[in-house]
């Protein structure tokens, strides 16, 4: 039996210092399923990557994937990885930029809209990014991606 491969995620979680305090810069997951949410729909710019692949460069792949701008330049933060409530492994790392969200051109993705309905529908893979402080981050971003805002904070102190 051939054991089943993990899903592995890598990304890129921009930071910047302000006279209010730290923000981050996270997007909102685009498709019908999330439209709605608020609350566990935003998250780190990340994407899946094949093993061979090393995930700093999936991270900055999929960076520009997402954004459709390419990865800032700068000192890279390792802020380790999780385990997200589906089972993916994501690791991300922190980058300190600024990067002005209305110059994002977000990637798309092709599914089966409405369900069963034989049509397809394409949908940005973030439908809006934006800076938020890190305390509101915690209340939207994916739950078990705040251990990456946590981490983040620690080394910022």
């Amino acid at each position: 039996m051939t054991p089943s491969r993990e899903r592995r995620s890598a990304g890129l979680l921009l930071f910047r210092r302000t006279d209010a305090g730290l923000e981050v810069l996270l997007g909102h997951m685009g498709g019908p399923f999330f439209a709605k949410r608020d609350a566990g729909a935003w998250t780190v710019p990340k994407g899946e990557y094949e093993p061979d692949e090393p995930a700093w460069d999936a991270a900055r792949r999929e960076f520009q994937e997402e954004l459709g701008l390419p990865p800032p330049d700068g000192e890279a933060l390792p802020l380790g990885e999780v385990r997200q409530t589906g089972g993916k492994i994501v690791t991300v790392w922190a980058i300190e930029a600024d990067l002005d969200p209305a110059t994002v051109v977000p990637g798309t993705f092709r599914m089966e809209w409405p369900p069963r309905s034989a049509r397809t529908q394409e949908f940005p893979e973030l439908d809006r990014v934006r800076w938020l402080p890190v305390d509101r981050a915690r209340e939207v971003v994916v739950k078990a991606q705040t251990a990456f805002l946590d981490r983040l904070a620690e080394h910022s102190a």
